[in-house]
């Protein structure tokens, strides 16, 4: 995907994460080290939210979740069930494909130690609104961990209270779309096995399962 209408990697509208960000590229001269635009379908069937870039990964790539642990549970199961075309993602031109989903991250920056300020998340959290609002009905949302669905929510100008976070759970949402929730794919969740690959691949075989029902009851 491009960048959104109003979104550029020229983004330093948080002063904290852009001058980090400075420090990078000082000290990474290779890395991309700027905001990360979403990657994959323009037109997707489900949206992947995920937290932000890590350092060695989308930081370093120019992709979500490529070359990192986290994105090594991501892409793996994404082409199992069908949304990536080869289930590694090791460059941002490696030549991988998606297919009816795209990747995107609640905060467009690489944080200092991986913890973004709430400031910093609510900020940022206008390019998620632009990228759900052009969502059609019947799009999954995929949050990964608590802040991406908390920055879904917000997203939608809808209460937190209302639609808890939880593994495995998932969400009516207005305007037709669906929120399913899961642990993130980090290194600590999996190797620490609370979230194992059976866990997660489950979620998507929900999420497949359902785009599947909706798309054969749409009519001709």
């Amino acid at each position: 995907m491009n960048e959104t209408e109003n979104f550029s990697t020229g983004c330093r509208r948080c002063p904290r994460l852009a001058g980090f960000l400075d420090e990078v590229r000082r000290d990474y001269p290779t890395y991309h080290a700027k905001p990360v635009v979403p990657f994959g379908d323009d037109n997707p069937r489900l949206l992947i939210v995920g937290l932000a870039p890590g350092m060695h990964g989308a930081n370093r790539s120019g992709r979500p979740f490529t070359g990192d642990h986290a994105g090594i549970l991501l892409y793996r199961t994404l082409h199992r069930f069908g949304f990536a075309s080869r289930p590694v993602s090791l460059a941002a031109d490696d030549g991988l494909e998606l297919t009816g989903c795209r990747i995107t991250n609640a905060v467009k920056c690489l944080p200092p130690q991986n913890k973004p300020e709430p400031a910093e998340i609510k900020l940022c959290n206008d390019f998620l609104r632009t990228e759900i609002g052009a969502l059609p009905a019947g799009t999954a949302i995929l949050a990964l961990g608590n802040i991406a669905h908390a920055a879904v929510v917000r997203a939608l100008n809808l209460k937190l209270k209302d639609f808890p976070f939880g593994h495995g759970v998932f969400h009516s949402l207005p305007g037709g779309l669906a929120l399913y929730d899961s642990y993130h794919c980090s290194r600590y969740n999996t190797q620490t096995k609370r979230l194992t690959t059976e866990m997660f691949e489950a979620v998507f075989a929900r999420i497949r399962a359902d785009l599947d029902q909706e798309k054969s009851s749409c009519p001709m």
